[in-house]
C-alpha cells in the first residue's frame, strides 16, 4: 500500500489539484459520466446558427439571457456585396438596435506582394457615445474568393448593474490589391439594461455567410 499511496500523492499538487500525469486512458476505463459542474469554465454551447444568403441583415433575438455570462458569435465566410459588416445591440428584444456605444479600433495589413506590413489605429471605425452600428470588418466588394471570418464576444449581457463590454477580432482578404487585413475592435454598450438581441448587417448591400451564437459557461 505504501507504493500506491506514494504514487497517488505524487500526482496531486500542494493545493489538492490532480496533475496532468494522473490521467491516462486507463484512468478513465470505468468512468461512464462526469457529474454536472465537474468541469468549470470554457464550455461552449451552440445556441443558434443562421446563414445569410444575399441577406440585408441577420438578427439573434432569442437565447441571450442570464443563462451564460459570455456569448460568442463566430463569423464564417462573410462575403459582402458592398460595404463592411457591422453590428448593434438591443435592450427590447430587437424592436430597436440603438444601444449607446464607445469603442476603439486598430488593424494590421500586409499585401500579397510583400509590401505594407502596417499596424494602424483607425479613428474612422471608432464610436463615441453613438447609437449607430459598429464596424467589425473592412469593406468588401464580392469577388469570388473574398471573405471575412472572426469572432465577437459580448460579456454578461443580462447584467443590470454594469455596462456591456465586447471584443471583436476579424480577418479578411481585401481583393483590391490584394492584402490580408486583421481588425481588432473593442468597447462597451453604455447601458445598465439587459442586452437581449444582436443584429448584424452590411453598411450597404447584402451579404452571404454563416454566423453561429455560442453560450460560454
Amino acid at each position: 500500500m505504501g507504493t500506491i499511496t506514494r504514487t497517488f500523492a505524487n500526482n496531486i499538487t500542494t493545493s489538492g489539484v490532480f496533475k496532468p500525469t494522473a490521467f491516462n486512458n486507463a484512468s478513465f476505463d470505468n468512468v461512464t459520466a462526469v457529474p454536472s459542474g465537474a468541469v468549470e469554465g470554457g464550455n461552449m454551447v451552440l445556441l443558434s446558427t443562421q446563414t445569410a444568403s444575399a441577406s440585408a441583415s441577420i438578427s439573434f433575438t432569442t437565447g441571450i439571457d442570464s443563462t451564460y455570462k459570455e456569448y460568442m458569435f463566430i463569423l464564417n465566410d462573410i462575403n459582402l456585396s458592398a460595404g463592411a459588416l457591422q453590428f448593434n445591440m438591443s435592450t427590447d428584444g430587437g424592436s430597436n438596435y440603438n444601444v449607446t456605444k464607445t469603442t476603439t479600433s486598430f488593424y494590421a495589413y500586409h499585401y500579397e506582394n510583400g509590401t505594407g506590413g502596417t499596424l494602424t489605429y483607425d479613428v474612422n471605425f471608432d464610436l463615441a457615445q453613438s447609437t449607430g452600428y459598429q464596424y467589425i470588418t473592412d469593406a468588401g466588394n464580392n469577388t469570388a474568393d473574398q471573405s471575412f471570418a472572426g469572432t465577437l464576444n459580448i460579456f454578461n449581457p443580462s447584467d443590470t448593474t454594469y455596462v456591456k463590454h465586447f471584443i471583436a477580432n476579424t480577418q479578411g482578404m481585401e481583393p483590391s490589391s490584394p492584402y490580408s487585413i486583421n481588425f481588432y475592435i473593442a468597447g462597451y454598450g453604455n447601458t445598465t439594461s439587459a442586452v437581449n438581441a444582436i443584429d448584424f448587417k452590411p453598411t450597404s448591400g447584402t451579404f452571404n455567410g454563416t454566423i453561429q451564437m455560442f453560450g460560454i459557461l
